[in-house]
């Protein structure tokens, strides 16, 4: 990575939240003393450059009425790209992640209703032949994690 300090600065201002304001890049860019046209043109920047993989609010689904769970399957070696295009494809999946286990990949899904999850987890078990281990939360943590860079 080849970051600058106001690249580094973005960053690490935008992992602690974002101003509820008529002109919020704006706001953040004056923070950061730079203006609102460089601030956007470095967020684009960064994820055309896939230095951050996503920019945007992260919302509590079932405060909202909908459904969130954590899922695994363990998928064969030499399908795994293949099982991965398949789950990513659907539009519950918030992001999925390769591990080192026997369950090989695990993803978050969040639905616009509980009952959907289900419904999303029958479809990728038909789509991909493979059983889909469904790990609901039993308990939630807020960690508040930071990564300065």
């Amino acid at each position: 990575m080849n970051l600058d300090a106001l690249d580094r600065a973005i960053i690490n201002r935008l992992q602690t939240g974002f101003p509820i304001c008529a002109r919020p890049y704006q706001a953040v860019a004056e923070e950061l003393g730079t203006d609102e046209a460089e601030l956007l043109q470095r967020l684009e920047k960064l994820l055309a450059q896939q230095i951050l993989s996503r920019f945007g609010p992260m919302y509590h689904a079932e405060k909202l009425g909908g459904g969130l769970t954590l899922a695994a399957l363990a998928v064969p070696a030499a399908q795994f790209a293949a099982v991965a295009a398949q789950v990513n494809a659907f539009p519950e999946v918030a992001h999925n992640y390769r591990r080192d286990h026997t369950l090989n990949m695990w993803f978050v899904l969040a639905t616009e209703t509980p009952a959907r999850i289900a419904e999303v987890i029958a479809e990728i078990e038909k789509q991909t032949g493979l059983p889909v281990y469904n790990l609901p939360k039993e308990t939630e943590y807020f960690v508040g994690l930071q990564l300065s860079v």
